[in-house]
């Protein structure tokens, strides 16, 4: 039997709040730390790990973090999300993202369907449609291939595609897999959608339309503005366009697009790159095969994370050391440090999975809650840190718990040697010394030259940015931030914060505004 209780009133948490604070300046030198690295580590699928040596855990830390995991029922809770209970209690949905990607458990019947068999037949459509535009089977008006295809969508529609289209990108290229250049519009600024239409031949350019409800404002804005501009060029935009929305929704079954791809209200935006969102633009961009094999990667992990041990399951033990870090140290934030240049928009895609998801005051019922929830979320690919806000990070007056991510290999495999060492090798230099710096410090009689440290950091390591390897992080990261809400007793499904800007933005739009409201409408003559 499940239950739901606020974090406050688990017995583990106050355990946690006994055990005295890990100093890593000391566990992290000499032998000790060496046997930390090498103990300190939970595989993962595709090859990797994750490794927390220079995280303010120990064993004892450890065994009351599984406790926790067990008394707040976090395995139990994630197999009643994959079977089909109503988890999204704000919303009152179900939440089936890891359904995309494999089937974890008992069939999900909800509408009468099986979730499961409609989310493989949507697969089934995208990467048929993306075999026959690759084959030429499907060509724009004048009998031509298409080049390119640009996404419209915002939020979870633009930022997880994109992330994973830009991470993937130059792997495929050195894998001869990439098929089709791929654009995003998002933002409702006109110069985002001139800016890309500026940069693509609009006649061989096929345009996804992403939204739901198939109301979404900014997108059908930028529809609009793609419209116009096919239009001026003496193209047909029926012929150029598809869209990926709901069944119910005014865009499904419409002639004025070539193919309509379907997703459902079970799959929040934020987590919605394994489904038709991301297969879409990503089978048209790679080929349909690497898009699976993404899901793969993620299906793979998806099964790790129902492992009831925490030193088995990187999902929840990284979860659980977040909220010993948020509830019990203290920290704020935390920083994700990816050391690849792939990666360069993983961080923004996270800050909405997180902060989006947990970034909540109310419990699961509507209750206030008197605790610290999600941290705020924020990062760049290293080195380029290194050289920006790390200054902070090691002597500022915060302490930021950090989150790297290193590859072995890069993607193309090119490289030359300067100075002795390959640019890959300079790479993985930087991001162990800095995991070792945070850690360690160093002390200087010159006290703007000295590094107090004590600055805890996790690194997950894979072999090399793969479809599979990606497909794994996100759901690493999906699963973190889920264990984390279970354990905060919070909805990490529905996203009321976002709603009110979006009324009152109608408001001003309609001339139905006073006070304040008005005074900042007439600063943009509006």
């Amino acid at each position: 039997m499940i239950s739901w209780k606020n974090f406050d009133k688990l017995e583990a948490v106050k355990k946690l709040e006994g055990l005295a604070k890990v100093e890593l300046t000391e566990v992290m030198t000499g032998d000790n730390g060496a046997a930390r690295v090498a103990g300190y580590s939970v595989p993962m699928a595709s090859g990797m790990a994750y490794n927390f040596a220079a995280k303010q855990v120990n064993d004892e830390v450890l065994e009351v973090l599984q406790q926790l995991a067990e008394e707040a029922q976090l395995v139990e809770k994630y197999k009643a999300l994959y079977e089909g209970e109503v988890i999204n209690t704000g919303e009152k949905r179900l939440v089936l993202h890891q359904l995309c990607r494999g089937q974890l458990g008992a069939d999900v019947i909800a509408d009468g369907v099986n979730k499961r068999a409609f989310y493989l037949e949507q697969q089934k459509k995208f990467s048929d449609f993306a075999n026959k535009v690759h084959a030429g089977e499907i060509v724009n008006a004048a009998g031509e291939k298409f080049t390119t295809v640009v996404q419209i969508g915002i939020g979870g529609s633009d930022l997880g595609p994109r992330a994973i289209y830009l991470a993937l990108e130059n792997w495929a290229k050195a894998n001869d897999t990439f098929k089709m250049e791929a654009k995003f519009i998002s933002n409702v600024d006109p110069d985002d959608a001139a800016g890309v239409l500026a940069s693509i031949d609009v006649a061989h350019s096929l345009f996804v339309l992403v939204s739901k409800s198939g109301t979404t404002l900014e997108t059908l804005t930028n529809e609009s503005f793609v419209k116009d501009a096919l239009a001026k060029a003496g193209l047909d935009a029926s012929r150029h366009m598809v869209a990926v929305t709901s069944e119910t929704s005014p865009l499904a079954k419409n002639e004025g697009y070539l193919a309509a791809f379907f997703m459902d209200d079970y799959i929040g935006g934020r987590y919605s790159s394994s489904s038709a969102v991301g297969g879409a633009i990503l089978s048209l961009a790679f080929g349909p095969e690497v898009f699976a094999r993404f899901l793969e990667g993620a299906a793979a992990e998806d099964k790790n994370a129902a492992n009831p041990d925490v030193k088995k399951n990187a999902a929840m033990l990284d979860a659980l050391i977040g909220v010993y870090e948020r509830n019990v140290l203290g920290y704020q934030s935390t920083a994700v440090l990816p050391y690849s240049q792939a990666l360069s928009r993983f961080p923004a895609h996270l800050q909405q999975v997180d902060m989006e998801s947990n970034g909540k005051t109310v419990n699961r019922f509507g209750e206030p809650v008197s605790y610290m929830t999600g941290p705020i979320i924020y990062g760049e690919p290293g080195t380029n840190g290194q050289h920006s806000f790390y200054q902070l990070l090691h002597q500022g007056s915060t302490i930021v718990p950090l989150q790297f991510v290193g590859f072995k290999k890069s993607q193309w495999e090119s490289d030359v040697v300067i100075q002795d060492s390959t640019s890959q090798q300079k790479l993985c230099a930087n991001v162990v010394a800095q995991i070792m710096a945070f850690a360690c410090g160093k002390k200087d009689e010159n006290q703007n030259k000295n590094f107090a440290g004590g600055r805890p950091s996790s690194i997950i390591v894979g072999e090399q940015l793969t479809p599979e390897a990606l497909g794994t992080l996100l759901a690493h990261f999906e699963n973190k931030v889920m264990f984390q809400g279970f354990a905060w007793n919070l909805n990490s499904f529905d996203q009321e914060g976002v709603q009110l800007g979006k009324v009152l933005a109608k408001k001003v739009l309609a001339h139905e505004t006073d006070g304040a409201l008005k005074a900042y409408s007439d600063l943009f003559n509006i």
